[in-house]
C-alpha cells in the first residue's frame, strides 16, 4: 500500500511512526511533514491546507489511503474532496467536523442527545455576553466558537477575567474570526481525562485511556496551550468509568450525528472532566489528540493500517485493539515564551544522545531544517515520550531524553504525570 499522511507536527511523527511499522505499506508520504518525519517517510511540499494540491498528488501517486492529522483541513472539507475523486481517506467530512470547528454546534448536539456536558450559553452580540456573565458571576468558562490551536478556551476564576476574555474573543479579535461568536459555560472542576474511539460513522472502536496537561506551567498554573505533555494510560479512567464513557458519551454522538444527517468517520476525541465517578464532556475533537497521540500510539501493539482502512471504508468490524503492558509518558518541549511570542531558529542539541535511549522516541512538532541544523520553527518543538512498565519508569525515561537535549531558552513542565503517580 501507499499511505499519505496530512500534516507536519507531533502527532504526525507518531502516525507516521506508527503507520511505517505495518507490513501493508510499503510506501510512505506525509506532506508537509518536518525533519524527524523525514527519516520515516518521504516529504512532500504542499502544506495541509493546499487540499487541491493533496488530492492532485493522491490522484498521480495512486495513494491507497490518506490520513489527515490536523484539524484545520478536514473544517475546510479535505475529506469531501478525496472522496469526491474516489480515494480512500481517514478523517471526518466537512459537515461532520463542525463537531471541533464549531463549539456551539458540539453543545447543541449533546443538548439535543442528552449528552453529559456543562450548561451554556452561545452569544453573536458583546453586550448580551457581558450582561450574561455579569448575571451567572464565576468562576465561569469563555471559548471562541471557533478553531483556535487550543487556546481559545479562557477558565476565567471571577468575573473581571471573564469579561476581560470577551473583549479579546469578541471585541479585539484575539482568535480572528473563530471569535465571531463565544460560547459561555458552566466551570467543570474535577480530573481531566482524554478519550479516543476510532469509527466508521456506526461501529465503535475505543483506545486506551489518556491525559493531556493543557497549561503551560507546573501545578496546572498560567494559560491554556495546545498541550504540554499526556500520558497513557490515565488511571482515573477505570474499567468501569469507560464503558460509562462508551454507553452515556461516544454512543450517543456518534447515533445522533447520523441522526441529524452528518454521520461522523475516523477518530473522536473527547475531551473529559471526571469528579466522582461521574464524566462530563469538556469539548470534542475531530483529529487525534496532539500531545495524547504520542503515548497511545506508542503503547498500541496492534497494526493500525486495517483500522484506518476499515474506518475510511465503513467496514469497521474490529471490537478491540491490543495494547502494551507498559506506560507511555510524553513531555513536551516548548519554545520560551509560548504560548505568547518566542523566538525562533534557535539550533537544537542532543538529538542524538536521546535517539540512544532505548524506549523513548523524539517526536518532532516544530522542526525545520537550517543551514543544515534543526532548530525550533513552533511553540511546541518536540514530544519526549518514553515507555516504561510502570507510570513512574515512563516518567523517569521521558525527562532522561529531555535532559539530553537543550536549545536557548528550552520550557518544559517538570512534572507531567504527576497526577498517575498520586493515584498508584
Amino acid at each position: 500500500m501507499k499511505v499519505l499522511v496530512v500534516g507536519g507536527g507531533g502527532r504526525e511523527h507518531a502516525l507516521c511512526w506508527k503507520i511505517a511499522q505495518s507490513p501493508l505499506v510499503e510506501t510512505l508520504y506525509c506532506a508537509p511533514g518536518n525533519p524527524g518525519i523525514a527519516e520515516l517517510a518521504e516529504c512532500v511540499h504542499i502544506g495541509a491546507d493546499e487540499i487541491d494540491a493533496l488530492c492532485d498528488f493522491a490522484k498521480a501517486e495512486a495513494v491507497d489511503l490518506t490520513v489527515v492529522g490536523p484539524e484545520v483541513p478536514l473544517t475546510m472539507g479535505i475529506v469531501d474532496t478525496f472522496q469526491a475523486a474516489g480515494l480512500d481517506i481517514f478523517g471526518p467530512n466537512q459537515a461532520a467536523a463542525q463537531i471541533e470547528g464549531s463549539k456551539g454546534f458540539s453543545k447543541d448536539l449533546m443538548a439535543r442527545y442528552n449528552i453529559p456536558t456543562a450548561a451554556y450559553r452561545s452569544f453573536t452580540e458583546h453586550a448580551a455576553a457581558v450582561a450574561y456573565i455579569k448575571e451567572q458571576g464565576a468562576p465561569i468558562v469563555v471559548k471562541a466558537d471557533g478553531l483556535a490551536a487550543g487556546k481559545g478556551v479562557i477558565v476565567a476564576m471571577n468575573e473581571a477575567q471573564a469579561l476581560a476574555a470577551v473583549d479579546d474573543i469578541m471585541l479585539d479579535k484575539v482568535f480572528g474570526s473563530a471569535g465571531a461568536s463565544v460560547v459561555i459555560e458552566e466551570f467543570m472542576d474535577g480530573e481531566e481525562a482524554s478519550f479516543f474511539a476510532f469509527t466508521d460513522g456506526r461501529n465503535i472502536l475505543p483506545l486506551a485511556s489518556s491525559q493531556d496537561h493543557k497549561r503551560v506551567y507546573d501545578n496546572d498554573e498560567g494559560p491554556n496551550t495546545g498541550g504540554m505533555g499526556a500520558y497513557s494510560p490515565a488511571p482515573v479512567v477505570t474499567a468501569e468509568l469507560h464503558d460509562v464513557i462508551v454507553e452515556t458519551i461516544v454512543k450517543p454522538t456518534i447515533a445522533g450525528m447520523a441522526a441529524d444527517g452528518c454521520p461522523y468517520s475516523g477518530i473522536l476525541y473527547v475531551g473529559l472532566m471526571i469528579k466522582n465517578g461521574r464524566p462530563r464532556v469538556v469539548e470534542f475533537n475531530a483529529r487525534f489528540g496532539d500531545p495524547e497521540a504520542q503515548p497511545l500510539l506508542m503503547r498500541m501493539k496492534s497494526d493500525i493500517v486495517p483500522v484506518l482502512l476499515a474506518c475510511a471504508r465503513g467496514e469497521l468490524q474490529q471490537n478491540s485493539i491490543e495494547w502494551h503492558d507498559k506506560a507511555a509518558v510524553c513531555v513536551v518541549m516548548a519554545s520560551g515564551g509560548y504560548p505568547s511570542p518566542f523566538a525562533k531558529g534557535l539550533a537544537i542539541s542532543g538529538l542524538d544522545a536521546a535517539a540512544q535511549i532505548d524506549d523513548l522516541m523524539v517526536f518532532h512538532a516544530g522542526t525545520v531544517f537550517k543551514d543544515g541544523q534543526v532548530v525550533n520553527n513552533g511553540g511546541r518543538v518536540l514530544g519526549v515520550t518514553g515507555l516504561g512498565t510502570t507510570v513512574k519508569v515512563a516518567i523517569d525515561k521521558a525527562y532522561a531524553g529531555v535532559a539530553a537535549i537543550n536549545w536557548p531558552e528550552v520550557h518544559y513542565r517538570k512534572d507531567i504525570g504527576a497526577r498517575a503517580l498520586n493515584r498508584s
